[in-house]
């Protein structure tokens, strides 16, 4: 039996699927299963990974139903004492799963250690950009508030899933949040301080849909809040401005760009939470906002893959191993 099962929703994922198993295949400890789940794909999965030569990969098929239930195919079939998440357009740091077994064997208390993140554009090149969070320890009410913490990320204990559930299936955009406010309410979490993951930025991606992630986090937050005791109650109108500036940011990345609709999240953030006009992200939303105004979807694309060149050169100067 593995140690650790990778989890890999597919769906007609193709065009990345093969670099993705690839960077899982090169990783430094290599006690684990890897379990791609085939939501009903039409781009010949299953021909590809009949090819596989590697024993420890194995895919599971079954009719679509979404992300949620891939992840609970792939849960329930998971032989691994520990579980890791992995999108099939995103990628992982060879030493990922090295570093994170060291941190549950120093932290044996702990359910979920996640790590920062290293966005990536569709060439696979580093934007410049790197999500990181400092969510570790009791951290409930902190992701009652926003979601801090990115599922390419994220190994968790498997007995976590039989004190919380299973990914709730009703939700077709962020599910991943919801599972952690769950995790969380019974277990401490650590982060590992460096970027081993490396998420894709696709304008066209499930999750640049305003429309449907909306629902997603209305639902998320209605939901959890119902088990929240009087004295916290103010966190719900907080996650709710926090949504919606996520929200804006969507709108901006999406494939439209709409700027107008950016413009409205942001102001029902604000209506949400007042404090965060004062916000360095407020700051940096209301400049992207501005600048998509002025110049344009074509002027603002251009503009961002400016900047990305003059982080990636600073990434490259700083952390090599991060700009290939």
């Amino acid at each position: 039996m593995a140690l650790i099962s990778v989890i890999i929703p597919a769906y007609n994922s193709m065009t990345y699927l093969p670099e993705t198993l690839n960077s899982v295949l090169g990783q430094t400890h290599a006690d684990f299963e890897v379990l791609i789940i085939d939501d009903g794909s039409s781009d010949h999965v299953q021909e590809w990974a009949s090819k596989i030569a590697d024993s420890r990969v194995k895919l599971i098929a079954q009719p679509n139903q979404g992300a949620s239930a891939a992840r609970n195919t792939g849960i329930t079939h998971a032989q691994g004492k520990y579980l890791a998440f992995l999108d099939a357009d995103d990628l992982w740091q060879p030493n990922k799963l090295e570093k994170q077994l060291q941190c549950f064997a120093e932290n044996p208390e702990v359910g979920l250690v996640h790590t920062w993140v290293t966005m990536i554009n569709e060439k696979s090149k580093p934007t410049g950009g790197i999500l990181t969070s400092f969510s570790e320890g009791a951290v409930w009410e902190q992701l009652l508030e926003r979601n801090t913490i990115a599922c390419c990320s994220v190994m968790v204990r498997r007995d976590c899933f039989e004190q919380a559930g299973l990914f709730d299936q009703s939700l077709r955009s962020a599910e991943d949040w919801d599972m952690w406010i769950r995790i969380a309410r019974y277990y401490p979490f650590a982060v590992i301080r460096q970027p081993l993951a490396l998420y894709r930025m696709i304008p066209t991606s499930k999750s640049k849909n305003c429309q449907l992630v909306e629902q997603s986090l209305s639902r998320i937050i209605e939901k959890n809040f119902q088990a929240v005791p009087p004295e916290l109650s103010h966190l719900r109108s907080r996650s709710y401005g926090y949504a919606n500036f996520n929200l804006a940011w969507k709108a901006l990345q999406s494939r439209d760009k709409d700027y107008k609709a950016a413009r409205q999240f942001r102001e029902r953030a604000i209506g949400y939470y007042p404090e965060l006009r004062s916000t360095r992200d407020y700051l940096r939303l209301t400049l992207a906002i501005s600048l998509m105004q002025w110049f344009g979807p074509n002027g603002y694309s251009t503009l961002l893959s400016s900047l990305g060149i003059l982080r990636r050169l600073a990434l490259t100067i700083t952390n090599p191993s991060l700009a290939k």
